[in-house]
């Protein structure tokens, strides 16, 4: 459940991904997180981060090619396919070719930075995407799923085997990062990055607890009974149950048997709760139950902790929870007390910054802080965790401030940018850290500076990009008004759709 929240990233549009490849693979790539280099089993020094190379797919002229962070081409476009690339650090490319539209299949092949085909001892080779429940979706690192004789099995970047081509599919253990599913002789199991079964293939399905947790899964045996087994190969809970629900902390699971709902505790001995009808979510000790569409809270002792009176209760951060009660939203803590009071249309609970951001009405949303006072009001842009700055929309500008709520400077949030945004007179420009104009206050729209050293420029409605000297690289020619995000590498801008992750140079 949230509040309004105006994000510079989109959510996932599968729909216009599956457009570009006929619904068959669904791309993100906007994955920051720096992996060693591997290369067909060559290693390649690592580099400092300014120094390391990144990499881009791009389309131009009907063709796919890839670029790096300077916007100089790594592979000239000349494939009529789409490139992925899976890691920005990374050079290894998907191709895929031999498209059979009407059949909805396709081959697909490896290549690296010198254009030359890897992997080619197997039939086919494809990196491995997941996706969680919002649809974030990523590929999955240092794993490819290889093909040889109709089987599939899976190596590392290195080409080092880590499980045989044995099985019948392999695929992402949905919402778990570097875990997954292996079926065989339609029975399935799970492994783990490195090649190791976690889980035996003996199972009619298994599922994750609960989203991105690799240690304890929901086994279903062919009698359609419920169990769990840990990470360690071991089986905790045997399988017997007739559901299982995907909520789950401190050892406690929610069991169905004999058509009512239960409790095992850590001990494993069984709680019959009666005056409730489900169980929505567990955090730590404590329990939200349902009771006649109502919501609640108690705790691993039976204890009531919030009476069951409100329309929808969640999991903020701390000890609060936000709570819904005639159609309003507050908070309430574990004690039952309103600690903000029912009088938002929505609320929205940031726990990476200790925040809640908080809507009524017309008015410009409140941040508030975990002491539930009002510290900011305007709309939340971006949360970055990484450099610890919210980034807000108030009184017509952009304006930084860390997690306190205390107002920074783009010179404080960006220490490593060469060029920092400046507003005079309703015109852009670009300022050095001395404060010296070095881009002149001619722009009637402005980004600040990208992590490859470009920031976006627009003139009478056209965008275009200007190089960490201030030179417009890239003319401003684009109207892109339909671009949520603009960005540019070199005289590449990102495409209208971000989750196909590419850049090109059309209007």
């Amino acid at each position: 459940m949230g509040g309004k929240r105006y994000d510079e990233e989109p959510k996932l549009n599968k729909k216009k991904v599956f457009s570009v490849i006929l619904g068959i693979i669904v791309i993100i790539m906007f994955i920051l997180t720096l992996h060693k280099l591997l290369q067909d089993g060559i290693t390649i020094t690592s580099k400092s981060n300014e120094e390391t190379e990144k990499y881009f797919a791009v389309y131009t002229d009907y063709k796919w090619g890839v670029v790096n962070q300077k916007g100089d081409y790594i592979i000239n476009p000349s494939y009529d396919e789409m490139i992925v690339v899976p890691e920005e650090t990374t050079p290894l490319f998907a191709c895929i070719y031999d498209m059979d539209y009407q059949n909805e299949t396709y081959k697909s092949k490896i290549i690296n930075k010198e254009n030359q085909a890897q992997f080619t001892d197997y039939d086919d080779a494809e990196f491995i995407v997941n996706y969680d429940k919002a649809n974030v979706t990523w590929y999955e690192p240092n794993v490819i799923r290889v093909k040889k004789d109709d089987k599939y099995g899976l190596i590392n970047f290195e080409g080092r085997e880590l499980i045989k081509c044995e099985y019948d599919s392999i695929e992402a253990l949905q919402g778990v990062k570097n875990i997954f599913t292996l079926n065989k002789d339609g029975k399935v199991g799970i492994s783990d990055n490195f090649g190791n079964i976690i889980v035996e293939v003996k199972y009619k399905q298994v599922k994750p607890l609960v989203e991105n947790d690799k240690k304890e899964f929901i086994i279903i045996n062919d009698e359609n009974k419920y169990g769990i087994a840990l990470s360690n190969n071991t089986v905790s809970v045997e399988c017997k149950y007739e559901d299982i629900k995907q909520v789950s902390a401190s050892n406690i699971y929610v069991v169905k048997e004999d058509g009512k709902w239960q409790i095992i505790n850590e001990d494993k001995s069984i709680n019959i709760i009666d005056g409730f009808n489900d169980v929505e979510q567990i955090i730590g000790e404590n329990i939200v139950i349902k009771k006649d569409n109502l919501y609640g809270l108690i705790n691993s002792k039976e204890e009531e902790l919030i009476h069951p009176e409100y329309a929808l209760l969640a999991y903020a951060f701390g000890d609060n929870y936000i709570a819904k009660k005639d159609n309003k939203y507050g908070v309430v803590n574990t004690k039952g007390e309103v600690k903000l009071d029912f009088v938002y249309d929505n609320i929205e609970a940031r726990a990476d910054a200790d925040l809640f951001i908080a809507s009524q009405g017309e008015e410009e949303p409140q941040i508030i802080d975990r002491e539930y006072s009002v510290k900011l009001t305007g709309i939340v842009s971006k949360v970055d965790v990484q450099r610890g700055y919210i980034k807000i929309y108030t009184n017509g500008e952009y304006k930084y401030y860390n997690f306190k709520c205390e107002e920074k400077q783009n010179t404080e949030i960006f220490p490593n940018n060469t060029l920092f945004l400046s507003k005079k007179d309703g015109k852009y420009g670009y300022i050095n850290k001395q404060g010296d104009v070095v881009v002149d206050y001619i722009y009637n729209d402005a980004k600040e500076q990208n992590e490859y050293g470009y920031a976006s420029v627009n003139k009478d409605g056209k965008w275009g990009c200007i190089d960490k000297e201030g030179n417009e690289v890239a003319t401003p020619q684009y109207e892109l008004k339909n671009n949520v995000l603009v960005e540019f590498i070199g005289k590449w801008h990102i495409a209208e759709d971000l989750n196909a992750n590419y850049y090109t140079n059309a209007n």
